[in-house]
């Protein structure tokens, strides 16, 4: 089953067009895209309904050449690009992803190119996000910046002086993994003890309040919530009815995201933090802290230089004009 969205006919103009697929653990997005970051027709398949990649890229072959029918043709696709998790830019393969059916090492851009016969460029998921918002959104006309996505995960992607910051493998830009309280909070997903994630992501949010209750007596709207329904969704609506113990959960998520963001900067020196994702939704609730923990752990050549943004990418086409945004700068 999909769902799909098109533009009018004559809304496609007769230039390039791009193709962008997001890969998630439990759904696929793609979409065509022009050179202005108009999403002209976009679909989703499941992901997760696939235990073999073979399959999945029948799936996706099917759906999507509908769509490049409707554009008008191969003819007009300059290429596709594809994020993933763990997805390796230099050797377009997927490495031992944890949230997705496929295990090991899937020479995933090499299937879909040899399905499709179009050039097609992978990368992570979040280094797509940051391509996306410097074609089309915050990010555009900067060099330096770091993109952060706040999901059920940390993401982040450096760009330094126009270009992805990826490292001799392919795997550099893994700051939701640093660790930001030694010995601190442990990450199910890779057996470490304090990283960003663990705090700063939808689940850090959500395990923060857990504690908080726990250890203590204060009186507080999400006492009447089960703990097993806690969620961040609910600690964001305790917090906006001015619940004392919710605000001070996007407090202490906020110091430590402005204590991880002010190492970044000091690291690259960016002209901005963009910010991306549900957690941004909190607004001054949780940017409020960030902005002031992230300056207070600035040395001083560094102090308020740093813009912290959110992105200005719609988040339902967010994914995939990241993917898209790859194809644009592959060379001819």
């Amino acid at each position: 089953m999909t769902t799909a969205k098109k533009n009018s006919p004559s809304s496609v103009s007769l230039d390039r067009l791009s193709i962008g697929i997001d890969i998630g653990g439990t759904g696929t997005k793609f979409g065509i895209v022009d050179r202005n970051g108009n999403v002209l027709f976009s679909s989703e398949i499941s992901t997760r309904g696939h235990s073999e990649v073979e399959s999945f890229i029948d799936e996706l072959h099917t759906q999507l050449y509908t769509l490049i029918e409707k554009a008008g043709g191969p003819g007009r696709m300059r290429g596709i690009g594809v994020g993933a998790p763990n997805g390796n830019y230099y050797t377009g393969t997927v490495e031992y992803a944890p949230n997705l059916p496929w295990k090991g090492i899937i020479p995933l851009a090499k299937l879909i190119q040899n399905k499709f016969q179009l050039p097609t460029v992978l990368t992570n998921d979040a280094n797509a996000a940051a391509m996306g918002e410097m074609m089309y959104g915050a990010a555009k006309g900067m060099k330096d910046f770091i993109m952060i996505t706040l999901g059920t995960g940390v993401g982040s992607g450096i760009v330094a002086n126009g270009h992805l910051v990826l490292g001799h493998d392919g795997f550099a830009g893994e700051l939701g993994h640093t660790i930001t309280i030694p010995n601190g909070r442990y990450h199910v997903g890779t057996g470490k003890y304090g990283s960003l994630e663990s705090y700063a992501s939808a689940t850090g949010v959500t395990a923060t309040a857990l504690e908080m209750l726990d250890k203590s007596d204060e009186d507080s709207l999400l006492r009447k919530i089960p703990k097993a329904k806690i969620d961040s969704k609910k600690v964001y609506e305790a917090a906006i009815e001015n619940d004392k113990l919710a605000k001070e959960v996007f407090d202490f998520t906020g110091k430590i995201l402005g204590m991880a963001l002010a190492n970044f900067v000091m690291f690259s020196s960016p002209e901005a933090i963009i910010l991306f994702g549900g957690l941004t939704k909190a607004g001054d609730l949780i940017l409020k802290p960030t902005r002031e923990h992230m300056e207070e752990n600035l040395i001083k050549i560094f102090e308020n230089k740093v813009k912290i943004l959110i992105s200005h990418l719609k988040e339902s086409d967010a994914a995939i004009l990241g993917a898209s945004a790859l194809v644009w700068e592959m060379k001819d």
